[in-house]
């Protein structure tokens, strides 16, 4: 069971906003809850951070919702599957 899935996604600066990416991503199964930071924005594409939590994550529909908008997966920068979420003890996340 996917819990917590942070990904560093690019889209199209000219695609759907943020706020329309996080309602869709909102719906997708197993979805609680829908965190999207703009980290950079250039002349062509904005790169995002997304937090999404939930209990039973379904990837597939993520990335199939990302991608119907022209989004791309750059990274996967952290999962978190099992019964409960285990965060990162603080002098780990001093070191990365």
């Amino acid at each position: 069971m996917i819990k917590r899935v942070v990904l560093d996604v690019i889209i199209p600066k000219k695609g759907p906003s943020i706020v329309d990416i996080a309602e869709s991503l909102s719906r997708a199964n197993g979805v609680e809850a829908v965190n999207i930071t703009v980290k950079e924005i250039d002349m062509e594409t904005e790169n995002i951070i997304v937090v999404i939590e939930g209990t039973n994550i379904d990837f597939n529909e993520v990335t199939k919702l990302i991608e119907e908008i022209g989004g791309v997966i750059h990274s996967i920068d952290q999962v978190i599957a099992g019964e409960r979420i285990v965060e990162i003890p603080r002098e780990i996340m001093e070191e990365l």
